[in-house]
């Protein structure tokens, strides 16, 4: 059988293989510099690139900074080479590789479509280029590898029921005839609806008739077991053919037959699960690959205590400590600790959770769920809680040596026997210079981590127990709402340990060098904005977004292991010295200028329009024949 996790992105077909089978050596070399940082290993996913090679064809200013390249051309007895500085090297690289297949005009993308896809591009693929052309987008096929492995299962589902299911549930951005409108009520609701609308409006005369629905939740809530999706993935590989172009159609019959059966059709509900969300991680574990460490490890039932670290833990994905593999890193799959570790799976705020597969897009998901990725509607308001607004701090030179978070105590229902297990507590707690400095200097404990060993992170501030004493100094981190359960137990439970501290407006948190950013609820909706500001974003997840495939962990943010581990010595390194700072800087000062590339509005506007022309196309009866092909009939003709 197929396996959809191993063998996720084949370049292209079995003929294909043949024809390009020199090329393709060449792109094992590179692909496997590529799974240092984001695909992850073993039969857990199939490889999320095909890379490039040769020379890039664009270059970020300053490429690389003078200021970091000159010290690391120092004496080496001055500046011996840290596990990070190979990281940064390697992601350099990776990015260089990237850059050399960018596409330039159509009928180059569309090729580059058919290498990867295995299918002609959809109808309306031209204009979807031209857009991106004439707005200057970075337009490499790789950063869109997210949605086929989102719709993939749909193409083994009734193309008719899809769409049925999609265009009657309770709230759906609907494109006809050239115009998107917001259908649902949203009546005390979030404006989710209204921004994801406002968006599709902007390309909605391009777009055939097609409905978005959406999931209104906070979390994500298909959890399809693996078997399934691995045997729908399947039916899809094997459907996959370019057709000729005789047989190929360039035009979609739309939905008015389908809108005339709707009438006031009820949308489609499965079943769905609300109850025992402490054993949420029984319901996800099902949806691992059969044969990954998390399968068949069963949920706790006492999350009491401090988390257990595995012994000698050394996890596949870490180099010499460091995270390297940041998609392995953000999988629970190969993590069954983090069933003890993360609020995700200890008690959820709310669960509303189906085996079944529904068309549903979202802003996030674990990587174990079933939804379909869009920009989270938080990343287009201009709500400046989230962005900071038109203010992204000082230039490098001029900020502040020091750490700042705030942020509600969130990631699940927190109350007395399980709070200790909660992902932004154990970061509080571990930024916390009192807590630190009694381990350190009085053998004391801490509530939510243990200190990483020595043998491990061998670095001054951890031989002469002074880690507390740096962080004392240079952090201003805290809850501004400790989010107590219930509501009325005046957090007693947690009184002797945190206290509620003032807000600090993310303007002014871009004063720091440092910002850390973990997950709440669902993913954090700060990370795009942190990405944007001069400041370096500290990041940890174990949620999946539309933009995974076009960041790179080291270049354009410093990723953290989710038990935090590595906290302590990630923010050493960048402290200890210049050739530290200077690192750090230049992770800041590239994601910055990356993001302001890939991360625009107009850029998660041509995600989101992409994604609908796959998904209207999966909906259409004539779905194996319709795609683009004015390209080659043009070349043909």
């Amino acid at each position: 059988m197929y396996n959809f996790y191993s063998n996720k992105l084949r370049f292209g077909n079995a003929r294909a293989a043949v024809r390009f089978g020199f090329v393709a050596v060449l792109l094992t070399i590179v692909v496997s510099s590529l799974l240092l940082f984001r695909a992850p290993t073993g039969t857990l996913r199939r490889l999320r690139t095909s890379l490039p090679f040769g020379k890039p064809s664009i270059a970020p200013s300053k490429y690389p900074p003078a200021y970091y390249e000159e010290l690391l051309q120092q004496n080496p007895t001055s500046f011996r080479p840290h596990p990070i500085d190979h990281l940064i090297d390697d992601a350099r690289r990776v990015q260089d590789s990237l850059l050399a297949r960018q596409s330039r005009d159509v009928a180059s993308a569309a090729a580059r479509y058919r290498e990867k896809r295995g299918r002609h591009p959809p109808p309306g693929f031209d204009k979807w280029v031209e857009y991106a052309l004439s707005h200057n987008s970075v337009l490499v096929e790789h950063f869109f590898d997210r949605i086929y492995q989102d719709i993939a299962p749909f193409w083994a589902r009734d193309p008719k029921e899809t769409a049925l299911r999609a265009a009657t549930w309770h709230h759906v951005v609907r494109v006809r005839n050239g115009k998107a409108e917001g259908v649902g009520n949203v009546e005390g609701r979030v404006p989710w609806l209204a921004l994801w609308t406002d968006l599709v409006k902007e390309a909605a005369k391009w777009l055939p008739d097609v409905d978005m629905p959406i999931n209104y939740m906070d979390e994500s809530r298909l959890l399809v077991p693996w078997d399934e999706i691995n045997q729908y993935a399947t039916e899809e590989h094997q459907k996959r053919r370019i057709t000729s172009l005789e047989q190929t159609m360039t035009k979609s019959k739309g939905l008015k037959a389908l809108d005339k059966e709707i009438g006031d059709k009820a949308a489609y509900d499965p079943e769905w699960i609300k109850s025992d969300s402490p054993r949420y991680w029984d319901l996800a574990r099902v949806a691992c690959p059969a044969g990954s460490p998390g399968r068949d490890v069963p949920a706790m039932t006492d999350f009491s205590g401090t988390p257990e670290i595995p012994a000698d833990y050394k996890p596949s994905y870490a180099y010499q400590g460091y995270v390297k593999n940041f998609t392995a890193s953000t999988d629970p799959c190969i993590q069954p600790h983090l069933r003890g570790m993360h609020g995700t799976f200890i008690e959820p705020i709310t669960m509303s959770t189906t085996k079944e597969l529904i068309p549903l897009f979202g802003g996030c998901k674990l990587p174990m769920n079933n939804e379909i990725l869009i920009p989270g509607a938080m990343y287009i308001t201009q709500d400046p809680f989230y962005s900071g607004g038109e203010t992204h701090g000082p230039p490098w030179e001029e900020k502040e040596v020091g750490v700042v978070w705030r942020g509600v105590g969130s990631g699940g229902r927190n109350k007395a026997e399980n709070w200790r297990r909660f992902q932004r507590h154990r970061l509080i707690e571990m930024l916390n210079g009192t807590t630190v400095t009694n381990i350190e200097k009085h053998n004391g404990q801490a509530q939510t981590f243990e200190m990483a060993p020595l043998a491990k992170y061998d670095y001054p501030r951890r031989r002469e127990g002074t880690i507390g004493t740096w962080l004392s100094n240079h952090t201003d981190t805290g809850f501004n709402d400790l989010n107590c359960f219930p509501r009325d137990s005046n957090c007693t439970y947690l009184a002797p340990y945190f206290s509620e501290k003032p807000s600090v407006p993310m303007a002014q948190q871009y004063v720091q060098k440092f910002i850390p950013d973990a997950d709440g609820n669902s993913f954090s909706a700060r990370f795009r904005g942190l990405l944007l500001s001069t400041s370096l974003p500290l990041k940890a997840t174990i949620y999946s977004e539309w933009h995974d495939d076009r960041l790179l962990p080291w270049l354009h943010f410093a990723p953290l292991d989710n038990s935090f581990q590595d906290l302590h010595a990630v923010l050493n390194y960048f402290t200890a010295d210049e050739r530290g700072d200077a690192a750090a800087r230049y992770i800041a000062e590239m994601g910055k200028a990356w993001g302001e590339r890939v991360l625009r509005r107009e850029d998660m506007l041509l995600y989101t329009w992409r994604v609908l022309l796959e998904f209207a196309r999966v909906c259409d009866e004539d779905r194996d024949r319709l795609g683009y092909i004015d390209d080659l009939k043009n070349t043909t003709g």
